[in-house]
């Protein structure tokens, strides 16, 4: 049936498969039909691409208009830029940094948000200006505020949003500060990943609004955090599901070499080595990153991998203090760790995957997250009292 639906180009194909995964409710077929998403795809994308891949090739609407209109009535994601627009293909460049988000990731952030005709609505991160159409015919443009911060993808946005008959506010500028002429709104939404959610979002939203965000992990793994704003100006709620979009700018990471771990010497440098019965491939996936990552702080992976099918799992600090390696064979049952300065990276591992474990591996929406008034963040499992431990 998926197959079927994938191999229609045209939106009644993608809407029958956006139902029936239930991603498209009924409170937003009308927008889905109103808001056609071949309006706010430029000629040349990259379908399905979330990361540098090295062999994927532009989709050019120009010399392949079939191909093209498979694309955008597909439910996979389309890469509009490159590395802040510096790259222009063919091929990919090195980051992806703006896309028209895979439908059935919208409709149901769209879902989640719970808009009623008339509610005010903050978008940060316009990108291609798609979701803000939809918001636009759902709540009325003038209801809808919408923040990018690359001035390009504004100006081609704007131009869209133009053409399709939506005027809703658009701003050039930093999302993470929302826009508080618009302040107080009842619903704010963001389409970029964040490490943090900005104070500022939470204080321009009213008491009892809702907040729906990709929320992510230093380690890895992200899911849609779907918060309610108290009183007091904190906010909580739970996980809705796992996502994977790209890093607002102004939470990006810049991670350093392996070589300035090891302080000019070869691997293993003066690393401490021990075997361990945990593989690597048990803590690889999303969700085991994700529910690591709740645990542990200012740790990331990276794997090296070989032509047999081994790899070296990498362990990182980002004060560049503390590094471990755990490498992964085919078919062992132990695997050789090397650990090296003051934090046990791979020992804080192992602790949170065993928690996680422990917990009967949890998914996406067992997990919340809490923002107090004072900025801090606390995830928690089930209920905002049983808080996530922290490890390290």
């Amino acid at each position: 049936m998926r197959a079927r639906h994938e191999g229609e180009a045209g939106p009644e194909g993608l809407a029958s498969l956006l139902v029936e995964q239930g991603a498209l409710t009924s409170e937003w077929i009308s927008a889905y039909y109103a808001v056609p998403r071949e309006d706010f795809v430029p000629d040349v994308m990259w379908p399905g691409v979330t990361r540098s891949g090295g062999s994927v090739r532009a989709v050019d609407r120009r010399a392949d208009p079939g191909s093209w209109l498979r694309a955008v009535y597909s439910d996979v994601s389309l890469t509009t830029q490159w590395d802040d627009g510096t790259h222009t293909g063919p091929g990919t460049g090195t980051n992806p940094t703006c896309s028209n988000s895979q439908p059935s990731m919208v409709f149901s952030m769209l879902a989640a948000l719970d808009v009623q005709p008339g509610s005010t609505v903050l978008e940060v991160g316009t990108g291609t200006g798609w979701n803000a159409a939809l918001l636009s015919e759902r709540v009325g443009s003038a209801n809808v505020v919408t923040v990018e911060f690359d001035p390009e993808n504004a100006a081609t946005a704007r131009s869209r949003l133009d053409a399709a008959g939506y005027d809703p506010v658009t701003v050039v500028g930093d999302g993470s500060q929302g826009w508080k002429d618009g302040a107080p709104y009842d619903r704010a939404i963001v389409t970029a990943s964040l490490r943090e959610i900005p104070a500022e979002i939470i204080r321009q939203t009213r008491a009892g609004g809702v907040i729906v965000s990709p929320y992510a992990t230093t380690y890895g793994g992200e899911g849609i955090v779907r918060l309610t704003v108290a009183e007091d100006g904190g906010a909580a709620g739970p996980f809705v599901g796992s996502s994977a979009f790209m890093r607002l700018r102004q939470q990006r990471s810049y991670q350093r070499h392996t070589r300035e771990y090891l302080g000019g010497k070869p691997w293993p440098a003066n690393g401490r080595r021990t075997l361990t019965t945990l593989s690597p491939e048990e803590v690889g996936g999303w969700l085991p990153m994700f529910a690591i990552g709740l645990q542990t702080h200012g740790m990331f992976p990276w794997a090296e991998r070989y032509a047999d099918g081994s790899y070296t799992l990498w362990l990182r600090d980002t004060e560049v203090t503390s590094w471990a390696t755990a490498d992964f064979v085919p078919g062992a049952r132990e695997f050789e760790v090397c650990t090296s300065g003051p934090r046990d990276l791979w020992g804080e591992l192992v602790a949170a995957h065993r928690w996680w474990e422990e917990q009967g591996r949890p998914g996406f929406e067992r997990f919340g997250l809490s923002v107090t008034p004072e900025g801090v963040h606390r995830a928690w499992l089930d209920t905002p009292e049983c808080c996530v431990p922290a490890v390290g």
